[in-house]
């Protein structure tokens, strides 16, 4: 397993007391794996993606990643999160360098690895482009190569497409997944679509209302690679139909 979550809690202290965002999550990320969490608004989703990206701290409970404590941001973990966050006054090349920038790679080695991710995620031709140059599919296209130049080997996407009307949303799951086949890291992808969930993953996590917990876990059992007449499978729409019962 790469990723273990074991008994997490979150409490978050409030003027109007404290909290409980979480309670006693336990769950494992298998190694190449595409994982999708779903539950309803406030049940604590984007939380607990966090916690396992090391951006916040359990209250209870702890996060391994290769088998070792995760206490803090890695280089082995990639984020992506519902705004793009790009950096308005650098180009689409210079944007996915910053990791390798950080990290003080020579500026032709992260050149290089940067024009790898531009044609992986389809953006050749927009190198020297600046974000508002781009459209939100285009943009978010940038976040996802930008987290993927370093070759983490897990990616943490918190409600990736959310902003995106329908049919770019449709292309870009398809892009991701093409872009999963080619990396094979493991992802771990929060959203509040069931459709979406269904087919993209290998298994669907769905959480219960705050404090958020472990529901139900469901196997998404439908052959890759995949392609949006799936969405019209009979076997689709009853793994939707399960989900959404959990849920309520």
């Amino acid at each position: 397993m790469i990723l273990t979550a074991e008994n997490l809690t979150k409490t978050y202290q409030t003027f109007q007391g404290p909290v409980e965002a979480l309670a006693g999550i336990s769950f494992q990320v298998k190694r190449g794996e595409f994982l999708c969490i779903v539950g309803p608004s406030g049940c604590g989703k984007t939380t607990l993606l966090r916690l396992l990206g090391g951006l916040l701290a359990p209250t209870c409970g702890r996060v391994y990643l290769n088998g070792q404590p995760l206490t803090a941001p890695r280089r082995e973990i990639g984020f992506v999160f519902q705004k793009a966050n790009l950096m308005p006054w650098r180009t689409v090349l210079k944007n996915i360098t910053l990791p390798l920038e950080v990290q003080g790679l020579a500026a032709g080695r992260a050149k290089r690895l940067a024009e790898e991710m531009v044609a992986l995620v389809g953006l050749t031709g927009f190198e020297r482009a600046y974000p508002h140059e781009l459209s939100g599919g285009m943009q978010q296209r940038v976040a996802i190569a930008r987290a993927l130049v370093h070759n983490p080997t897990i990616l943490l996407l918190d409600e990736p497409f959310g902003s995106l009307d329908a049919l770019t949303r449709e292309n870009m799951n398809l892009e991701l997944l093409r872009i999963w086949q080619a990396q094979s890291q493991s992802v771990v992808m929060v959203t509040h679509s069931i459709q979406e969930a269904i087919f993209l993953a290998d298994r669907v996590l769905v959480m219960s209302p705050r404090p958020g917990r472990l529901a139900r876990e469901v196997s998404i059992n439908l052959p890759r690679p995949r392609t949006l007449n799936v969405l019209y499978d009979q076997t689709f729409g009853a793994l939707s139909q399960r989900i959404r019962e959990t849920i309520g």
